[in-house]
């Protein structure tokens, strides 16, 4: 997005996701009973005891859509909202292992093209009207770029890949600001998918397997124990993979199947759990629901999730679950989930689910500034009202028509209809011209300062278009690089960038990362730090060049070169992999013996942590200086002169271009503010010790700031490519600057 925040994020007092965060949660849906007809009744059909509207089910399924959605709107004390799309898993692995089972066990087989059939009935009407309008609006309200990662979105939505893109992208340092789609809460309907496309299969081959009954009935225990092997198999992934790569537990099949595998073992249980005494099954529904809520509203941004906190929710709704398949004579959770109101809201739940995030995300570029709290709620009530006209005018009369009632295997038809027309949407507007159009035609910034004969020209010419574009509104015709294209203007150091958990300087040496800047030189320097180190690559290669220095890049995504433990990316342990990375370039470098080195870091807020994830005690500013001291300390003492450069101005997750996409007329509302893009104090500490130490600083805040803002043009050029990093273009015409600034 731009300059305003959009998904949990920014609607709430968490951790900003990028750095150390959870990835962005988002809700579930399981769907209706396929047996329930329009007017609440169950269809034809055995169901322990017997067959009959669960309406503690329909009020559970409320229960959850209200608290994701409360959550998303940053309403209340509902801060663990999050935990609805467990509570959703387990009731969709519930009633479709249930309608699975009895049709096996009454025919003896499964029809797939059926199963499948009622899914797309169900399912693909409505959220292909979501996808659709989601995408116009995009189109309309959002920047071209913008608009187009949406549609990707769409297009991976569509094949029920969504999560796994979302995987992808969390683990992605240089993607992990960037904020949420109006289409991410399509992951869940991803998971369901995903699993229910082996389910059947594996149901019928798990129930056929072992022992049958003298009737030759499929065995419900063979069934159970497969299950159960695959629900304790997925959780035991879910618990590692939630520390060693949060993203894939969260978003990944492979550490969810576990919550829709309860739900499904409780129904192969029903028969039993039919026949326990009311007042225990009563106690097991309140037991189960007191779970769910409280974890609601005891669970956090910071709760380490999902792994063995999703247990809580999971057995929560099992629990009420189980309990409600006893008759519970009027005695139990089910007598406060199944009032009217709950049960109109559990109806409606799908098609709030699927209108309330995209609402919510698309509001503040439809309003032009940062929604408040107050009207988040609201616009999330208000969105109850497309959400009822789209379950009356499309669901039902989809899901109701006599011919898909009769023949559910034209859901299929149907389903591959709904796709192509929204493929089709999507390739419609992936073609659309990105172009933004600008106005006016700005001073070549490149050229003013390659100009310039000596040094202090090229700072005087600089400044001055520093400060003659601080008041600018519109974007020049001749903006370098272009709005769409920014984000792919990188250093050209060919992925010198190690990866998250890379934990040593090989693979970077393999690719000749130490072979940059003239590669014949005797000489050595030295680039270290994090990705804030790595966009200065550019200019650094054209000063080795210029000093006939070799250039070894050592640099790593998220790694700062502060002798300290940070936490890693969207987890919530300690990132040992860069404290393990940063030792090898240690020793690297004394293999090197470089003359110079230049260090940078990003300038993190939170303090470091201790090996346990635990933040360190004392004040964060004086404990970063003095573990960035620390490590140049160490280089200098090795006989190589070390620079320290501090951070750039820091957009705090602002996406720049896209900011100055959507308002091309506008761009000084894309500025940064230099009291909160410039941590004034840490700079300072840092520059006080640096002075003490004998270790040069430079800061570069005057080649990007006046007094007051940091512009996101400067004459003609594009600062910054996303929410935290400065173009490479930009960076290259500072090079002279840079030259003139460190030591030789």
């Amino acid at each position: 997005m731009a300059v305003y925040g959009s998904g949990p994020s920014a609607t709430r007092t968490g951790p900003t996701p990028g750095y150390g965060a959870h990835p962005q949660r988002h809700s579930a849906y399981a769907p209706q009973p396929d047996e329930a007809n329009r007017h609440g009744r169950a269809a034809p059909g055995p169901v322990a005891p017997r067959s009959r509207f669960r309406a503690d089910i329909e009020g559970l399924r409320a229960v959850a859509v209200l608290a994701v959605v409360f959550y998303h709107a940053g309403a209340g004390v509902i801060r663990g909202g999050y935990v609805g799309v467990d509570v959703f898993f387990v009731i969709s692995g519930f009633l479709i292992t249930l309608h699975l089972f009895r049709e096996l066990r009454n025919t003896g087989r499964i029809s797939f093209s059926g199963f499948y059939g009622r899914r797309v009935i169900r399912l693909l009407p409505a959220s292909t009207l979501v996808v659709v309008a989601t995408l116009a609006a995009a189109w309309q309200w959002m920047s071209p770029s913008a608009a187009k990662a949406v549609t990707s979105d769409a297009l991976s939505a569509v094949v029920y890949g969504i999560n796994v893109r979302l995987s992808v992208q969390g683990t992605d340092y240089l993607a992990a600001a960037r904020p949420p789609s109006p289409l991410q809460h399509f992951w869940s309907l991803a998971v369901e998918e995903q699993f229910y496309f082996v389910w059947p299969l594996l149901l019928v081959v798990a129930s056929a397997a072992w022992v049958r009954t003298r009737r030759g009935r499929p065995s419900r225990a063979s069934a159970a124990t497969v299950l159960g092997l695959l629900a304790a198999g997925s959780f035991a992934l879910c618990v590692w993979q939630t520390r060693a790569a949060q993203p894939w537990a969260y978003f990944g099949i492979q550490a969810r199947a576990w919550e829709l595998a309860a739900g499904g073992l409780v129904a192969l249980a029903a028969d039993r759990l039919a026949r326990l005494h009311p007042a225990v099954a009563g106690l097991l529904s309140f037991a189960g629901l007191g779970a769910v809520l409280v974890s609601t509203v005891a669970f956090t941004d910071a709760t380490l999730f999902p792994g063995y906190a999703a247990a809580l929710p999971v057995v929560g709704a099992a629990l009420v679950i189980a309990g409600g398949c006893a008759a519970q004579r009027g005695w139990g959770a089910g007598a406060v989930l199944g009032i009217a109101p709950l049960r109109g809201l559990g109806k409606l739940s799908y098609s709030w689910y699927l209108w309330h995030w995209p609402v919510l995300t698309m509001a503040p570029y439809v309003v032009g500034h940062p929604v408040a709290t107050w009207l988040k709620t609201a616009l999330a009530l208000g969105s109850l009202l497309p959400a009822w006209l789209s379950m009356v005018l499309v669901e039902n009369r989809v899901r109701f028509n006599p011919v898909f009632k009769r023949r559910p295997r034209q859901g299929l038809v149907l389903g591959a209809t709904l796709s192509v027309v929204t493929v089709g949407v999507a390739v419609i507007v992936l073609g659309l011209p990105a172009h933004v159009q600008g106005s006016g035609t700005a001073k070549n910034t490149a050229d003013t300062v390659s100009a310039a004969q000596k040094l202090a020209d090229a700072r005087r010419a600089l400044l001055a278009l520093v400060q003659s574009s601080a008041p600018l509104t519109s974007m020049p015709v001749n903006l370098v690089p272009d709005v769409a294209t920014a984000s792919k203007n990188l250093p050209a150091d060919k992925g010198c960038l190690a990866s998250l958990d890379d934990t040593t300087t090989a693979a970077a040496m393999k690719l000749g990362c130490d072979r940059y800047g003239d590669p014949a030189a005797t000489t050595t320097m030295v680039l270290f730090g994090d990705s804030h180190t790595e966009q200065w690559f550019g200019a650094v290669d054209a000063v080795a060049k210029q000093r006939h220095l070799r250039l070894v890049v050592l640099t790593k995504s998220g790694c700062t070169p502060a002798d300290v433990l940070t936490i890693k990316i969207n987890t919530q342990r300690a990132y040992t992999e860069c404290a393990t990375w940063r030792a090898n370039a240690f020793k690297l470098m004394a293999s090197v013996k470089p003359v110079l080195v230049l260090m940078s870091t990003r300038t993190y807020e939170s303090p470091p942590v201790d090996n346990s994830g635990q933040p360190v005690k004392g004040a964060p500013d004086q404990t970063w200086t003095k573990a960035l001291l620390d490590s140049a300390q160490r280089i200098q003492q090795s006989g190589a002169t070390t620079v320290i450069m501090q951070d750039t101005p820091d957009p705090a997750g602002v996406d720049v271009p896209d900011c100055v996409a959507t308002h091309p007329k506008a761009v000084q509302q894309c500025a940064l503010q230099v009291k909160k893009a410039v941590y004034a104090n840490r700079r300072t500490a840092i520059a006080t010790a640096a002075q003490a130490a004998g270790i040069t600083v430079v800061d570069p805040t005057d080649w990007f700031c006046t007094v007051t803002v940091c512009p996101a043009i400067i004459g003609n050029a594009l600062v910054y490519r996303d929410g935290s990093h400065v173009t490479d273009a930009y960076v290259q015409l500072l090079t002279p600057l840079l030259n003139g600034d460190v030591p030789r």
